[in-house]
């Protein structure tokens, strides 16, 4: 591998632990309704698990209640049933064209619990990075044994994903602490 192929390939892979985490984060409920607490609930319908995304439009009419608009009514049931079987403990109401969850308030105990499982999360991820810092660091090694990069260049390869690292634990680290003062707001 080249010079510019291995930084590419580390900050992709970087890039895509980040929107990992990022949609991981998106799951986790705040007091607040949002979108992303169900969208990636899986609803068994037509025979196979399916991201709710795929099937219904979900928003956020109110900042207590989350509305459900399936593509197809038929599916509300299974709908209702992904909701009420997911552990986030909402209670689903349907009026037949659409699902509606009222978002309740979370206790002090519950939003503690949150935080440590965003921790959890986000470290996670600062591992992935590194284990994608070792991964790039290894190709920049193999490839100057292969001679297809000179020392001083698997060195400045090395210093390179070094900077990657710390961007992407930075962003990690943001992220983390955005949405964990977001579920301890009341």
């Amino acid at each position: 591998m080249s010079y510019d192929e291995i930084l590419l390939d580390t900050e992709d892979r970087m890039e895509k632990a980040f929107s990992h985490l990022k949609t991981n984060l998106a799951g986790i409920r705040t007091g607040q309704a949002n979108p992303g607490i169900v969208e990636s609930l899986r609803v068994e319908a037509y025979g196979s698990p399916t991201p709710l995304k795929q099937l219904a439009n979900v928003g956020v009419p109110e900042p207590q209640q989350i509305v459900i608009r399936p593509y197809d009514p038929g599916i509300i049931p299974d709908i209702e049933k992904a909701i009420i079987s997911s552990d986030l403990g909402f209670n689903p109401q349907n009026d037949g064209k659409l699902v509606r969850i009222t978002v309740p308030q979370l206790s002090t105990e519950v939003r503690r619990k949150l935080v440590i499982r965003i921790k959890e999360l986000a470290e996670e991820a600062r591992v992935s990075i590194r284990n994608i810092r070792r991964d790039g660091n290894k190709a920049a090694e193999q490839a100057e044994k292969d001679k297809t990069l000179t020392e001083d260049l698997r060195d400045d390869c090395k210093d390179e994903i070094q900077n990657l690292t710390k961007k992407f634990e930075e962003q990690v680290n943001e992220a983390a602490k955005l949405r964990e003062s977001e579920v301890m707001q009341d």
